[in-house]
């Protein structure tokens, strides 16, 4: 049977490992642009301020807030899947285990290669996740949904909440550097090439949202962050 005429549970198998792969790697990656330091992405950024005044560990905060962000979904009528589930509970599970596995690395020689593999990792792993297409990110969710409700565009309403969980994660500590910047640059790229990568043919066409922990414009028709 040709791809094109599958119906959409044929490619259940595979959409599963996709969606799981893109989850585990999506969390390893944070670990390790974490142990990187060379600064973080924005929602990192407020998750390890928070972290710092807890005490509680970077991947138990991100399944806290995401879980919290999931909360404010309901006044926005947005729906979650799978994948949202799946997103809130695994990259925070990952994300500790990548941490107790890697060690802290001081060379800046070690460091920066480091970050750009997480970031490279990241953008992979984006395309793997969301190609699956089993709903968006809790951070995802929320920014589609204000943008219906409001009626603004999505790249003000991605960068208002961006701004603002940069800034008061900076406030409580957070890392910002170099990695935030390369992160913010190249995610956009790399998410739009992975997706094309990754993408199930043969499923019915989806209209483009925003993806990933970096929320980073998705190509057209791909994807379901």
């Amino acid at each position: 049977m040709d791809e094109a005429h599958k119906k959409p549970g044929t490619f259940l198998p595979r959409r599963l490992v996709q969606l799981y792969t893109g989850l585990v790697l999506y969390g390893v990656s944070m670990g390790l642009q974490l142990r990187a330091g060379l600064g973080l992405e924005p929602w990192s950024v407020l998750n390890q301020g928070i972290s710092l005044h807890t005490g509680l560990s970077m991947g138990t905060v991100t399944i806290v807030t995401g879980a919290l962000i999931l909360l404010l979904w309901i006044p926005l009528r947005q729906r979650p899947g799978l994948g949202t589930v799946s997103n809130v509970i695994v990259l925070g599970l990952v994300m500790d285990a990548t941490l107790s596995l890697v060690p802290d690395p001081r060379a800046l020689a070690i460091r920066i290669p480091l970050l750009l593999f997480a970031v490279l990792l990241n953008g992979a792993a984006t395309g793997l996740y969301i190609s699956a297409r089993f709903g968006p990110g809790p951070r995802d969710g929320l920014m589609t949904g204000l943008h219906r409700r409001t009626g603004q565009p999505l790249r003000l309403v991605r960068t208002c909440i961006e701004v603002t969980v940069l800034a008061v994660g900076f406030l409580l500590g957070g890392s910002l550097g170099a990695g935030t910047v390369l992160y913010a640059l190249a995610i956009g790229p790399l998410a739009q090439f992975f997706l094309r990568r990754f993408a199930v043919k043969g499923l019915p066409p989806e209209p483009s949202r925003v993806v990933a922990g970096a929320d980073a414009p998705a190509a057209p028709a791909i994807i379901s962050e």
